[in-house]
């Protein structure tokens, strides 16, 4: 087969792009906390966006009473919202309806993880979205790095604080655009001492809790990394529609540790690794389920809890998994990563123990053809204590 006719679209090609351009589409501002500018950014192109002729509206925003929004909001066409009244109060909320009624191209969204009042069309405002996007109509919305579901228990661990109102993944991955909008931490804070973000009786407070430097730091660190990812696996979605190769790509590296005896070996490893290749890292488990919570020993699970903490002093990503075939998920998940250096424990094992049970590095290696595999011997001690190789069967 020629080059020309290997990057030739096919039919199912061409149609997946023709429909693409008459799909509504869906762009997320997203950021790493409140105040970094996502609703003044999403509403400074959405004037932009009407100088040029494009019909657009404001389904739902909310300014927070900060003066630089509202004076943006003034000169663009707002859709009435809906009132409904509970427990004696009167609460708004977009009215999806009266929005596709109006039928313009593009709806501006706020708040995307929102929880709408009782007695509303829909219980969560992303739900509001998707039916205007299936009705037709682009929208345009805003939401903060923490209100990922996925998200929502690293977030509690880094800042202390369980964020109540969550949006599931598939809404971003269905996003056609993921804008970061970002300022330093100092910036931030300035803001917030500047009472551009709350009132000042909530200054200190927050200052003093949500939005300490190392929270900040962290929330900014998951948005970035969040909006590379998705451009990662946009530009590879699009040359592989195009046909054409694909870039060269920092190294991605992957430490397979057991949920039983001590990895450390294994994550100095790839620390080191990581380190040359200046490169993400991920220090990969498999639970299985006679290691689910209840059923894996005692021992066991304080060795894994050891891993994990060494693991993450190191500058380690965790990464849990759950399957019964430990080699299948760890095959699913290098080749979603794209990872490209894997680094697995070996004990001494006979050939029967291996014709019996097979190997989960030897699956690996017959499956994934496009990653470096580095087995690193155990030491005998590490075997005594707890082969953490025991499930690599």
């Amino acid at each position: 087969m020629s080059v020309s006719e290997h990057t030739r679209p096919t039919p199912e090609t061409l149609l997946a792009k023709l429909q693409e351009s008459k799909a509504a589409r869906l762009r997320v501002y997203i950021g790493a906390a409140p105040g970094v500018g996502k609703t003044y950014q999403m509403l400074e192109d959405a004037h932009a966006l009407k100088h040029q002729g494009v019909d657009i509206v404001i389904g739902f925003i909310e300014p927070h009473g900060r003066a630089e929004t509202i004076a943006l909001i003034s000169d663009l066409e707002r859709v009435p919202l809906r009132r409904i009244e509970y427990r004696g109060i009167v609460l708004e909320e977009m009215d999806v309806d009266a929005v596709i009624a109006r039928r313009p191209s593009i709806a501006i969204v706020d708040e995307l993880a929102h929880t709408n009042a009782p007695g509303a069309k829909h219980h969560k405002r992303y739900e509001d979205a998707l039916e205007l996007l299936d009705s037709g109509i682009s929208v345009i919305t805003a939401v903060n790095i923490q209100h990922l579901e996925s998200l929502n228990d690293a977030v509690a661990r880094t800042t202390g604080v369980r964020v109540r109102e969550t949006l599931p993944d598939f809404v971003l991955k269905h996003a056609d655009e993921v804008v970061n909008v970002d300022v330093s931490v100092d910036t931030l804070r300035t803001r917030l001492r500047q009472g551009k973000i709350y009132g000042v009786e909530k200054i200190e407070q927050s200052l003093n809790n949500f939005f300490r430097k190392g929270n900040l730091s962290a929330l900014r660190e998951l948005a970035l990394r969040h909006v590379a990812e998705d451009q990662a696996g946009k530009s590879h979605t699009y040359r592989e529609r195009e046909g054409l190769a694909h870039p060269v790509i920092p190294e991605k590296v992957m430490v397979c540790m057991a949920s039983r005896g001590s990895a450390k070996k294994l994550l100095r490893t790839g620390s080191r690794i990581a380190g040359k290749l200046a490169s993400d890292w991920y220090a990969v488990y498999v639970e299985t389920p006679r290691e689910e919570p209840g059923r894996i020993k005692p021992k066991d699970f304080a060795a894994l809890e050891e891993n994990i903490r060494f693991a993450e002093s190191l500058g380690a990503q965790v990464v849990k998994l759950q399957a019964r075939q430990v080699a299948d998920a760890l095959i699913d998940y290098a080749r979603r990563k794209g990872i490209t250096h894997v680094i697995f424990g070996q004990s001494a094992r006979s050939r029967w123990d291996i014709l019996l049970h097979g190997s989960v590095i030897n699956r690996f290696l017959a499956e994934v053809r496009d990653a470096t595999v580095q087995v690193v011997p155990l030491e005998d001690e590490q075997r005594v204590a707890g082969d953490e190789t025991d499930w690599l069967r």
